[in-house]
């Protein structure tokens, strides 16, 4: 939902939380918490909701842009102040790293990309959860740790203005964009290193490498930074084609008037949007209402937004195709080496 940038932490960041690991290690988690966290009685919507409204608030921090969508709603519904500040998946983080070694416990929920998300549960910043709505959920929404879930799905696809492009000129692979007719028409996000690791795993890391070397040194490509900022360029017809849409995004534009549309080129990459509940959280109640809340009542939100909900009960026609989806870990462990090879093929070579 929003911008989940599919970006994952930089060398800094790694240090930084490097430094801040013997802080961590001291910490352990709140037992009221973890009792609330990991509660299944028949009473639990209830207790949920009576501690909440005790608590009478709750903190967020995200990197979504329509954050405010459910969390409106979610305060509506409950009357419970939700207090949200949003940034980005980096700074988020590293927010949360720093009140963590200040001892400022402040936020209850993080919401980021899986990434960083990943990265806080290696440092044992996440609460382990017990939610009913998981069972509901599609398998890859929801992690055997259970520290972090995925409330949304975000599916990479192509978009194009259909006042610069006809539908019938449009690729159908990749290896199509060495067509003449694409030079000086083309954009991608700064940032999708991981979607492009993806790619290469999937056209073979040595081909789909000479490929997009080819393609950009043949017609050349827009870089841009930000999802939004991509498609919006796309609707403007400043870009004709862009490579790496979210697949709300477009939708959300025509629904307003723009001339954009958008397809797919196989394989289609995915990335889920995640959260968690954050161990030593002041309003562990309202922390826990909102995050069985995301899973429910705002998997509805989600959909009638045309973004792809994590739970089974709304169908989507993406989810019923054969989706690779970018790996938390993988994504943390290699960023410096997918990051290198997406400079090296695209984003560097784009700007020489």
């Amino acid at each position: 939902m929003g911008e989940p940038i599919a970006r994952t932490c930089s060398a800094l960041l790694l240090l930084s939380l490097a430094a801040v690991m013997p802080a961590f290690a001291q910490s352990k988690p709140e037992s009221s918490l973890a009792e609330i966290a990991l509660y299944q009685g028949e009473n639990r919507l209830q207790r949920m909701i009576d501690g909440a409204r005790k608590e009478g608030e709750l903190t967020v921090y995200a990197v979504a842009t329509d954050i405010t969508l459910v969390t409106d709603a979610f305060a509506k519904k409950y009357g419970i102040k939700v207090k949200v500040w949003r940034s980005t998946s980096e700074l988020v983080l590293r927010r949360v790293l720093t009140e963590r070694r200040a001892r400022r416990f402040e936020v209850d929920i993080m919401e980021n990309n899986p990434a960083e998300m990943e990265a806080a549960r290696r440092e044992k910043i996440l609460q382990q959860v017990n939610s009913p709505h998981h069972g509901e959920l599609l398998p890859q929404a929801v992690p055997a740790h259970r520290e972090w879930v995925g409330d949304s799905i975000a599916v990479f696809v192509q978009a194009y203005n259909t006042d610069k492009v006809k539908k019938e000129d449009l690729p159908k692979t990749y290896q199509d964009l060495l067509d003449p007719k694409w030079k000086g028409r083309l954009g991608i996000d700064s940032g999708d290193h991981a979607w492009f690791a993806v790619l290469l795993q999937e056209l073979g890391r040595e081909k789909g490498m000479k490929l997009f070397k080819d393609i950009v040194d043949s017609n050349g490509i827009s870089v841009r930074t930000g999802h939004s900022l991509l498609t919006q360029m796309v609707a403007a017809g400043e870009v004709h084609l862009g490579l790496t849409i979210y697949n709300h995004r477009p939708v959300q534009l025509k629904k307003n008037g723009a001339p954009i549309e958008w397809f797919a080129l196989p394989p289609l990459i995915a990335q889920l949007r995640t959260m968690g509940l954050i161990r030593n959280s002041p309003h562990p109640y309202a922390a826990m209402l909102f995050y069985d809340f995301m899973l429910s009542d705002a998997q509805q939100i989600f959909f009638a937004e045309h973004y792809i909900p994590a739970t089974r009960k709304f169908d989507s026609p993406l989810t019923k195709l054969p989706l690779k989806f970018i790996d938390p870990e993988l994504s943390l462990d290699l960023n410096e080496q997918w990051i290198k090879a997406y400079e090296e093929t695209v984003t560097k070579r784009a700007r020489q």
